[in-house]
């Protein structure tokens, strides 16, 4: 079978984004699966880091429809703003004008959430900006004791998560740099260096989260080029006790992908890994699977 996508299972150390705020109190984003509560990155966050750090949103452009009576910020799409010569749009967009059509195009590229591998422990943190109201205390003649509110003293928590967690991402192959909407297509060397703009996003990820600046590099990859546009490994990869599952893994390898590990002694069966799946390094796999894409649209 042609290949058709290509697919990637990811273990990564990041932290949490957050949910909706109650008052002064910050909440991850939690999933509720087998009785326990696990802390999640969304994939519409992961999404947006990887966009941003592909440079995929360095040509975005906006447009408020200020003609309807609840304004719409979108992303601006017509016949010279398109997925063909926009990288901002292979993302995805609904364009909708208030007077003329509608234009729809799903995105060539889907992610899922960031789910940990342990149940999620509250960690609560406790701050305030107690060095900015005192600084503002003393320009004011106020005391920060007494006059905590007319200083502006907030104190604020939130729970924080730092943990293991797995995601994939698919990129669909024929859907890269097209525009149905427009019949416009990008030529094949602009298709390549878009996949290998997430590809290098995802090897070398960065998150940023209530100040906090966040490696999520893998530590563990599973795929490759697929002729199934899925997650393939989304099902296969788990964790166990900080101890990957290795069979439903193995089988799938056989179907003619590859892995990597770091060995950084996060996962505890790292030995076994080694044995069993014989990984590659971090570095080698990415550049193996940059050479695979820029084959493929060299056909």
């Amino acid at each position: 079978m042609k290949n058709k996508a290509l697919t990637l299972t990811v273990i990564a150390n990041m932290t949490s984004n957050y949910g909706e705020t109650l008052g002064n109190i910050s909440s991850v984003q939690k999933v509720f699966r087998g009785g326990k509560e696990y802390a999640t990155r969304s994939r519409e966050s992961l999404k947006n880091a990887i966009c941003v750090q592909s440079g995929f949103y360095d040509d975005l452009q906006t447009k408020v429809d200020s003609e309807k009576e609840r304004k719409v910020t979108q992303k601006l799409v017509n016949e010279e703003i398109n997925a063909s010569n926009c990288r901002a749009l292979e993302g995805g967009y609904m364009f909708t004008k208030s007077k003329g059509a509608t234009y729809i195009r799903n995105s060539s590229f889907y992610l899922t959430d960031a789910v940990a591998t342990e149940p999620f422990i509250n960690d609560a943190r406790f701050h305030n900006n107690l060095y900015l109201a005192t600084n503002y205390a003393k320009a004011n003649n106020l005391n920060v004791q007494n006059n905590a509110k007319d200083c502006g003293l907030n104190p604020y928590q939130y729970e924080y998560d730092k943990s293991s967690k797995i995601y994939s991402l698919t990129i669909d192959l024929e859907k890269i740099g097209k525009d149905e909407n427009f019949g416009a297509e990008a030529d094949n060397a602009e298709k390549c260096e878009r996949v290998i703009a997430l590809i290098n996003a995802v090897e070398n990820l960065s998150l940023v989260v209530k100040g906090n600046l966040d490696n999520a590099e893998p530590i563990f990859v599973v795929g490759g080029l697929s002729p199934r546009k899925t997650h393939i490994f989304e099902n296969a990869v788990s964790v166990s006790g900080k101890r990957l599952i290795i069979e439903p893994i193995k089988e799938k390898l056989a179907q003619g992908y590859s892995c990597a590990l770091m060995r950084n002694g996060e996962l505890s069966n790292e030995d076994e890994i080694v044995r069993e799946l014989n990984p590659v390094s971090m570095t080698e796999f990415f550049e193996n699977l940059r050479g695979q894409v820029k084959e493929y649209f060299s056909e």
